[in-house]
């Protein structure tokens, strides 16, 4: 079973510089090309939420749903819906929520359009692993749609990073620091509590050399969850106030 993929037994850092540009702000660009890789930015880290909300809150096939959402992010990009949000009246997730709510009921409501068409945007997105998390829990009463999309938007976020993190390792030669990442700060042993004595062990490594590794390797996915947390907050209040949430890190 995969814990939540934040290394907790890591050192924090204390300071950390602001970089990398905004794609939710990029999604207003009058350059069609900055739109569009904004646009596949905020798709990569959204996709499954939406996809999961609305087989929550709407009593709808597994395969309407993913039309839905595949839809629903292609309508975004050519009907400029992203272009209307203001980081003043609400954060993204909050705008994403109506966004979804309307177009899904705009849908039911025309449903032949759908049917009729019989057009369904090509975008790759894996719903067989969306629908395989699903299965593991359902929206409590408890829980808002905002809430859910936020915290699905972060697991979605972490998830994106660790598979950057592990091609990353893959490409530098890092397949061990990535491997011992995985076990000390992602997986629940069945064997009891994995201690950097029997990782050493394991890897034929000294315990030095793994706790070096794993301190270097948390660095590199502290690095690179603030690069996609900057690319998905509107300014750096936000980002601030999300690196300080997630990581415990200080921006400055």
């Amino acid at each position: 079973m995969t814990k939540n993929p934040i290394p907790t037994r890591a050192p924090r850092l204390a300071h950390f510089p602001v970089t990398q540009q905004s794609a939710i702000c990029a999604l207003r660009s009058i350059n069609h090309e900055v739109r569009a890789a904004a646009y596949d930015t905020v798709l990569a880290c959204y996709w499954k939420p939406t996809y999961k909300l609305i087989r929550l809150k709407w009593p709808v096939s597994r395969e309407t749903a993913e039309d839905l959402t595949q839809g629903f992010f292609a309508a975004a990009f050519e009907k400029k819906f992203f272009e209307q949000f203001d980081p003043k009246l609400a954060r993204f997730h909050t705008f994403l929520r109506t966004c979804i709510e309307r177009y899904v009921i705009n849908q039911q409501k025309y449903e032949h359009r759908l049917k009729r068409s019989g057009a369904r945007p090509n975008l790759s997105l894996d719903f067989e692993g969306a629908e395989e998390e699903l299965s593991r829990y359902h929206l409590s009463s408890e829980v808002s749609q905002d809430e859910f999309l936020y915290r699905e938007w972060i697991r979605s976020l972490l998830g994106l990073a660790v598979e950057s993190l592990r091609e990353e390792c893959a490409n530098r030669g890092r397949i061990v620091h990535f491997e011992l990442f995985q076990a000390y700060d992602l997986e629940d042993s069945e064997y009891g509590e994995v201690t950097y004595q029997n990782l050493a062990v394991k890897y034929g490594l000294s315990t030095t050399t793994v706790t070096n590794y794993l301190s270097a390797i948390r660095r590199d996915f502290r690095r690179i969850v603030l690069e996609r947390l900057r690319a998905l907050t509107s300014d750096d209040d936000e980002f601030r106030a999300e690196a300080r949430h997630l990581l415990g890190v200080e921006i400055r």
